[in-house]
């Protein structure tokens, strides 16, 4: 009879940590779901936010002129965007709405956890895991702090902006603030847009592949104005924005560190210059190789500054036979040898200039 009662408490106690075993495992499946369900809804909310901040952007792109050209009106400056309000609103609450459900997500993977850990405890297990749905919907991908954070300062200089333009401030001087300020604070939601997954895999690539060709052809533009000076890779970073704040300082106009069309104008205003000097500077030094060919007896053709393959072959045929190597180019080495040579003949040296040819 002992031995009896015995056997049926042993057979108790076993179902009763069955028991607590399978509503361990229930807990974790429940949190399981729980946890797919508001990753589901971060999804979703990310979405929405990605339609209204495309339909923001548009709305203010007709300012910032980046995706699109357009024409703001007077009337368009004077109101300062007053037309930017609804799509702002829309999509700072589609924002803050993001921002809730990833804090559920948060939640959700924190319960998840201990329900899993309370599982392991009581079946003895160190990584105790239940069945669960064959599908765990991913969250979509943070979004860097300091992108927010810029996204809101932009966000109040382009309000500062909007109220400094009075109906006293001149139109073009309206025109050129309200721009900058639209171009920076549009540059940034561009970069929340791609970073917060807006953009298909494709579309990214596109986007990226568009990015660098353009930043690699400004960063070229500053080099030439000589405003940037390290490699040009095509990466949008602090040189970038640097070399850009300085076109911006010298010409007196709103130092954002985004390229606005006054900016832009004011780059290209110098490289026109520039270029003027480079190609007076470029005729000058060739028009002096001529003559030290012409001099040598290597050159029989016009001293005109005009380079041609003729006179690349010339100048070649001179740098053998004066020992050097025969690069077609001008280089130290050929000067300096073509200096040697001239004052041995007793003839005049014109001024010469290391060239690419």
């Amino acid at each position: 009879m002992l031995a009896a009662l015995f056997a049926v408490a042993i057979s108790g106690c076993g179902g009763s940590g069955d028991a607590a075993i399978r509503r361990a495992e229930s807990e974790v499946a429940d949190k399981q779901q729980a946890l797919n369900d508001a990753r589901s809804d971060l999804t979703a909310k990310t979405t929405a936010f990605c339609t209204s901040s495309a339909t923001y952007l548009t709305a203010l792109d007709r300012y910032g002129d980046i995706l699109n050209d357009t024409a703001p009106t007077v009337g368009d400056v004077k109101n300062a965007g007053a037309d930017l309000t609804d799509p702002r609103a829309d999509v700072v609450a589609s924002a803050e709405d993001v921002a809730a459900a990833k804090e559920q997500v948060a939640t959700a993977e924190k319960d998840l956890a201990e329900a899993q850990a309370a599982l392991a405890a009581l079946s003895g297990s160190a990584s105790a895991s239940p069945s669960s749905p064959a599908s765990s919907p991913s969250s979509p991908p943070a979004v860097p702090a300091s992108t927010v954070n810029r996204v809101k300062q932009a966000d109040a200089d382009f309000t500062a902006a909007q109220q400094g333009i009075t109906d006293q401030t001149p139109l073009a001087q309206a025109a050129e603030q309200f721009n900058a300020a639209a171009v920076a604070l549009e540059m940034s939601w561009l970069k929340l847009f791609a970073q917060a997954g807006c953009l298909t895999d494709e579309q990214q690539k596109k986007a990226d592949a568009a990015v660098h060709d353009y930043t690699t052809a400004l960063q070229k533009s500053l080099a030439d104005a000589g405003y940037y000076r390290d490699e040009v890779d095509g990466v949008y970073g602090p040189s970038t924005v640097e070399g850009v704040q300085a076109v911006q300082e010298k010409n007196g106009l709103p130092v954002t560190g985004a390229m606005d069309k006054a900016t832009q104008a004011a780059l290209q205003a110098e490289l026109a210059a520039k270029g003027g000097e480079a190609a007076e500077q470029a005729v000058a030094s060739t028009a002096a190789v001529q003559q030290t060919l012409k001099l040598a007896g290597y050159w029989t053709g016009p001293v005109d500054g005009t380079w041609t393959p003729a006179l690349t072959e010339a100048l070649g045929s001179f740098q053998k036979d004066l020992g050097v190597e025969p690069t077609g180019q001008v280089d130290a080495a050929t000067i300096a040898a073509a200096e040697q040579a001239l004052a041995e003949a007793g003839e005049p040296q014109p001024s010469v200039t290391p060239s690419g040819g």
